[in-house]
């Protein structure tokens, strides 16, 4: 079996078995306190290939229904983004779980989010954005040096992701083809990319911006490509790029008044070795850290979570304010101006 001899389990269920619910099947066999017990999809296909792969027996075309059969103390939600409200609401409004785990984004508007949020509130869910990164000890770790004072104040942060550079046009980039460059389903490069460097802005800065401006690429529904100014409290400044349309991969730079940070291979590390590049006023030092795989951290703490009743590292109230720096940003992109949250 994939989760071996393993008892005393949180019962995990998914709904959405794309491509990301994979990644949160891996977590299941290896985190040490749960164990995934049904699946649910729309698709019987994809229901069963996903069923076969994860030697998973349960398996639910409706989700109300799996609710009620299964027992479940977790259901992670990897459908489309602009399923995650319906989902949410629904997953907590049924009473039968203690947890959610949502995929980014966490819904497409902050009232949405809201309303997620205080369904969950209601019925005594906790409820996590799946930010994978914010459990990696290189990012636990940058935000350790930048509170110890080891960079001095944070006055600057950059970074990018950016999954693009195949050489084609928007016309490649085909709606019926992927979720990603489809309205309808949730899909654009803020909500798939700019939202890890917006929430790591707001994680390091330890505080939420006060003006928003976004320049955006159009695509063929949505939006390619984007270049984001967020100014925080006293002028602090993160720069974001990201697109579909670009190649350039994927870092970060946190600049203080004392030192700066480099983090690179930021987003998605695909269990490979990853550093800190610290430049501090004692000195240049590279920190290594192991391959580790972010999902099961995640579905690790938010288990840890649930058996303490320690809070969340992403509280309900932090998925609601990513929510209101996205709307700015689509608000800032329609009139061309700068934003004030």
């Amino acid at each position: 079996m994939p989760n071996g001899t393993k008892t005393d389990l949180f019962r995990v269920g998914i709904v959405g078995t794309g491509g990301i619910a994979r990644a949160h099947g891996s977590a299941c066999q290896e985190a040490t306190s749960a164990e995934l017990c049904a699946i649910c999809d729309v698709s019987e296909e994809a229901l069963n290939l996903y069923g076969e792969a994860f030697e998973v027996s349960n398996r639910y075309l409706d989700l109300d229904e799996m609710l009620e059969k299964e027992n479940l103390d977790i259901v992670s939600i990897c459908t489309w983004g602009a399923y995650h409200a319906q989902n949410g609401i629904q997953i907590a409004n049924s009473g039968k779980v203690k947890a959610i785990l949502c995929e980014k984004p966490f819904t497409l508007n902050a009232a949405e989010a809201s309303q997620m949020v205080n369904a969950a509130a209601k019925n005594g869910v906790l409820i996590a954005e799946a930010f994978k990164f914010r459990h990696h000890p290189m990012h636990l770790k940058a935000k350790e040096l930048v509170d110890s004072g080891a960079i001095g104040d944070v006055m600057n942060i950059r970074s990018t992701f950016c999954t693009g550079g195949g050489g084609g046009g928007p016309e490649t980039r085909k709606p019926e083809n992927n979720w990603r460059f489809n309205k309808a389903k949730g899909g654009g490069s803020i909500y798939d990319l700019a939202c890890y460097c917006i929430h790591h802005a707001r994680f390091i800065f330890g505080t939420e911006p006060v003006q928003v401006f976004v320049a955006a690429q159009p695509g063929l529904e949505v939006d390619d490509g984007t270049y984001f100014l967020l100014v925080f409290p006293d002028n602090r400044i993160a720069q974001i790029s990201t697109g579909f349309n670009a190649a350039g991969g994927q870092y970060a730079e946190i600049s203080g008044t004392a030192g700066m940070l480099r983090l690179d291979k930021v987003w998605n590390n695909g269990n490979q070795p990853v550093t800190i590049e610290s430049h501090t006023k004692d000195g240049y030092e590279v920190i290594h850290f192991e391959p580790t795989n972010q999902f099961a951290l995640q579905l690790q703490h938010l288990c840890d979570c649930l058996e303490t009743g320690r809070p969340h590292r992403i509280s309900p109230e932090s998925c609601v304010d990513q929510m209101k720096v996205i709307d700015a940003a689509f608000e800032s992109i329609a009139t061309g101006k700068t934003v004030s949250l």
